[in-house]
């Protein structure tokens, strides 16, 4: 079909006895008609006008589209006797008349939607499009968005396009020919602009907190919001990310022009953004034009799971409203009341999913209404519908950390979403999930005031691994627990002094759960592995009567020797030091004495105590020390 346009001389005539004007054009749509409107900023706003402007002739007329920002003069109540709206995702301008029930919502995937239309299963009787004038082949662009605005637009009766200069001629799979449209409607008007929300000092911190979970090389999903576009400012140091998303607005272009997003590490479309449409303002539009880094493809594409898939280290970030202890995740209603729509959330968790090495992430404030409620709840609102199931969801970020669900029992999530839900309701929410049966009934918290220390996690090398040395969580019960019994009998007794056969939940529960005050635990992490593990850990028990502190540790057999209890104990002596603690003691059994000169090499005094049958060891750390 294209070769034939392509040396098809007498286009031009055709195009030319097509341009007619908006009434002629509108005038042709019969009653009774489904008519889909072209989405987000591309919405030919002049001929959504004209509808309206028309509406004694528009009887029992069906609106349809997924996200519009322009004019939606049909979902106001007094064109109700002639419009009936029905959207594929609500935005602003339309939430109202869904909720007043003047208007319908359509629940379904973005990436399944387009086969709506070209099976007929919805049937279009007209397409009223935004596109850009015809380049010399006459092919005009949709311009900047694309979606399953092809789909509509090929699968409608009668086909109209608004023709604006303003339109950039996007590449990719964007082009139609004008001997597909059958009427354009000339006008010149300004492309819709958008202007994210301001981030606020919430946003901004989960956007660290995600940032540290993409990694170099990554091919990133940015959704829709106020935290996905925060998150642009902390990716200023990652290098060659790469773009398969559904849509973008200005930090695509920021991100290209601080050389931060290069697609060359991509494994599909290398060198190329994906995408299937973008939102933002006239130099974003002017960025786009012509621009051979963009791709823009239909939904069926873009959102396609497998299609997703293909790229390694897909990583996606979408927001929710509201996520139970359970994981399952709610992000398209308000209890009852529908508040957006599915969107290609679901896609793209489920490709980054199966990527090679990608991360699915959902992204939220812990509280809404000003702090009044929580969004992690032990139940959903009545009415909330489940987007994302407990099955599919993997990674949860708040500003109060991250939980990595995939995987975990459902008393390992509760604990997880507890740990990063808002201080002020992680007691009320422990409570809850204790009456649910969803975790221990002798459950604990960690003391309040004991907000997990992010500033100390560090990462170095040894025996050719990255570990990550971090502060010990109430998450971590399983792996201390693995650890335990990984450990031999002489490396038990070592650390016990006993040997101690049982690492019961009551004991293990009392190691995981500190105030990182008076008391301190610092594990190593492996990391690069298909599952995490613990493979030492170092802690100190302080006593406020002396200001001293005991320390101890423990190392996995298979990392012995490889320098990770050296590097637990400066990790232990640093933080001892910046907390002012007086002096650092322990008591190392005699049959030890790797660890007892791994001590004494760090500036520990000694003394053997024969009733202990074990060295005494002791690090002065403040002058008062006694």
């Amino acid at each position: 079909m294209i070769s034939k346009y392509l040396i098809d001389p007498e286009w031009r005539n055709r195009y030319r006895d097509k341009i007619i004007s908006r009434d002629s054009a509108l005038s042709k749509i019969p009653r009774g008609a489904r008519i889909f409107i072209g989405s987000a900023c591309a919405e030919p706003q002049y001929l959504v006008e004209g509808l309206t402007a028309r509406s004694i002739n528009m009887i029992d007329t069906e609106i349809l589209h997924i996200l519009t920002l322009g004019v939606a003069p049909y979902a106001d109540q007094r064109a109700s006797s002639r419009f009936r709206h029905n959207a594929f995702f609500i935005a602003d301008n339309t939430r109202e008349a869904v909720a007043e029930g003047r208007a319908d919502y359509t629940p379904v995937l973005l990436s399944e939607l387009p086969e709506l239309f070209t099976s007929k299963k919805i049937r279009l009787d007209a397409s009223l499009v935004q596109v850009s004038p015809p380049d010399r082949h006459g092919f005009v662009s949709l311009g900047v968005s694309v979606d399953v605005t092809l789909a509509a637009l090929r699968s409608s009766r009668y086909k109209v396009a608004e023709v604006n200069e303003n339109v950039p001629r996007t590449l990719g799979y964007s082009f139609i020919h004008v001997d597909e449209l059958d009427a354009l409607v000339e006008n010149n008007a300004p492309l819709i602009e958008y202007a994210p929300p301001v981030p606020d000092e919430v946003a901004l911190k989960l956007a660290g907190i995600i940032a540290k979970l993409i990694e170099d090389g990554s091919t990133l999903q940015i959704g829709i919001g106020a935290i996905p576009n925060a998150v642009v400012p902390a990716l200023m140091e990652k290098n060659d990310l790469g773009v398969h998303t559904e849509m973008f607005s200005e930090w695509l272009k920021d991100l290209v022009e601080a050389g931060v997003v290069t697609n060359r590490k991509k494994t599909l479309h290398p060198g190329k953004a994906v995408a299937s449409f973008c939102m933002g303002g006239s130099e974003l539009y002017e960025w786009v034009d012509n621009n051979p880094l963009v791709s823009l493809h239909p939904s069926e594409y873009t959102n396609d799971p497998f299609v997703i898939m293909q790229n390694d280290k897909m990583t996606s970030i979408n927001t929710a409203l509201e996520i139970d202890l359970t994981g399952q995740v709610c992000s398209d209603s308000i209890g009852h009341r529908f508040y957006s729509g599915i969107g290609g959330q679901v896609d793209f968790i489920r490709g980054a999913s199966r990527s090679k090495g990608g991360k699915a992430i959902i992204a939220m404030a812990s509280t809404a209404k000003k702090g009044t409620i929580s969004t992690i709840v032990s139940r959903l609102s009545e009415g909330s519908g489940v987007v994302t199931t407990r099955g599919a969801v993997r990674y949860v970020v708040t500003e109060w950390g991250y939980a990595d669900l995939h995987g975990k029992s459902i008393r390992e999530r509760a604990m997880a979403l507890i740990g990063i839900a808002h201080p002020d309701y992680r007691q009320r929410l422990l409570d809850e999930a204790k009456e649910l049966k969803y975790i221990y009934a002798d459950q604990i918290l960690p003391p309040r005031g004991g907000m997990y220390p992010e500033e100390l996690e560090q990462t170095s090398t040894h025996g050719g691994v990255d570990i990550l040395f971090r502060p010990i969580m109430p998450t971590d019960e399983r792996m201390l627990k693995e650890l335990f019994y990984s450990l031999s009998d002489e490396s038990v007794y070592h650390r016990y002094f006993a040997n101690v056969r049982v690492m019961p939940h009551h004991r293990l529960q009392e190691e995981t759960n500190l105030d990182f005050q008076t008391r301190m635990a610092i594990v190593a992490i492996p990391q690069g592995g298909k599952a995490e593990e613990m493979a030492g850990l170092g802690q100190y028990n302080l006593d406020p009567a002396t200001n001293e502190a005991e320390t101890s540790f423990m190392v996995r057999d298979d990392w012995q020797g490889k320098g990770l209890g050296s590097k637990l104990l400066k990790t232990i002596i640093a933080i001892a030091r910046k907390k002012r603690i007086a002096a650092l003691t322990a008591l190392v059994l005699r049959e030890n004495p790797g660890m007892l000169h791994l001590f004494l090499k760090e500036g520990f005094t000694t003394y053997y105590e024969r009733d202990e049958d074990a060295f005494f060891v002791r690090l002065i750390l403040e002058e008062s020390a006694p």
